[in-house]
């Protein structure tokens, strides 16, 4: 017997020891660096196309890189993905030292597609990867960020370094991988098709679906419509003061989801944070000023198309 509990406690002792040598690895590992692929591509916008990038940017690079003291793209600590650990955003100004002044259209092209930064390393899962967005839309942002616009300009303000937590090294190192860089072009739909162009906008330009589906941890980016609890909620995201808020059910239900809402009650929603109940939607949820109603009328068919369902959010 007592040999049977040595033998117990030495087999305990080695699983112990390769646990605490594996935690180890992964915290001195950190997030991982990859090979830098530029695709050598320049991108020349006109008016039209930085005006397109600028509206496309206001919904989603203001969110996390505009610094709201300053009103500078200097970056701004995210409390909205705290499960990550301790994550500010980058300075995306062009300063040429500490912003995005010295980086090419190709290396900025290859960051937004695959998650690779200029020096090999990885951004991790809560900076978005633009896998199914629209080359134009992509490029429209691109030439924004080359713009004149005065958030842009020259600020010498180095980025406070980020403080990710073990999680978020640990899913960079089993689950979250660089993506591919697009072997084909990627149009935009048919915008007159409202349920195929709201289904870009929602699966291609925003990505609504990763915070409206059930955790950042099981996201299918390249299919992103098998992702469990797809556009269902739940997703818990941290508020400002660290609450837990849960992301709403996005699907036709009438109960739990949008089912009762009408489309213009959707759309002021949507683009200026009232619900139909008269409530106002809380953070992370902010209202997306610079999108279309057209826009979001296309949203509203496609999520209409959708399976209903039930699952009720705790908010």
């Amino acid at each position: 017997m007592k040999k049977i509990i040595r033998i117990s406690l030495f087999v305990l002792g080695g699983i112990a020891a390769l646990v605490a040598g594996f935690v180890l690895f992964i915290q001195l590992r950190g997030i991982p660096k990859y090979d830098v692929t530029d695709p050598g591509i320049t991108i020349t916008g006109d008016s039209t196309m930085v005006a397109h990038g600028a509206r496309i940017a206001n919904n989603l690079c203001l969110e996390c890189h505009l610094n709201r003291n300053t009103m500078q793209l200097t970056g701004a600590y995210l409390p909205d993905v705290a499960a990550f650990g301790v994550i500010r955003a980058a300075n995306i100004t062009h300063d040429k030292e500490y912003g995005i002044g010295s980086w090419t259209d190709g290396q900025l092209l290859n960051l937004l597609r695959t998650g690779v930064k200029k020096d090999g390393q990885y951004a991790p899962p809560y900076m978005p990867k633009f896998l199914h967005m629209s080359d134009y839309d992509i490029h429209s942002i691109i030439a924004w960020l080359r713009s004149d616009d005065p958030r842009l300009q020259v600020q010498g303000v180095p980025d406070t370094a980020s403080e990710p937590n073990f999680l978020a090294k640990f899913l960079c190192f089993v689950a979250f991988k660089p993506l591919p860089f697009p072997e084909k072009p990627i149009l935009t739909p048919d915008t007159s098709d409202k349920v195929s162009f709201g289904k870009y906008l929602v699966q291609g330009r925003y990505e609504c679906w990763a915070c409206h589906s059930q955790s950042f941890e099981t996201m299918n980016m390249f299919e992103p419509e098998k992702t469990p609890g797809f556009l269902a909620g739940g997703n818990p995201i941290p508020d400002m003061e660290g609450k837990i808020v849960h992301s709403a059910n996005l699907t036709p239900d009438a109960a739990t989801g949008i089912g009762n809402y009408s489309e213009e009650g959707f759309i002021n929603c949507l683009k200026y944070g009232k619900r139909q109940d008269n409530t106002s939607n809380k953070y992370p949820m902010l209202p997306y000023t610079h999108m279309t109603d057209y826009e979001a009328s296309s949203i509203f068919a496609y999520l209409k198309s959708l399976p209903a369902v039930s699952n009720k959010i705790s908010r």
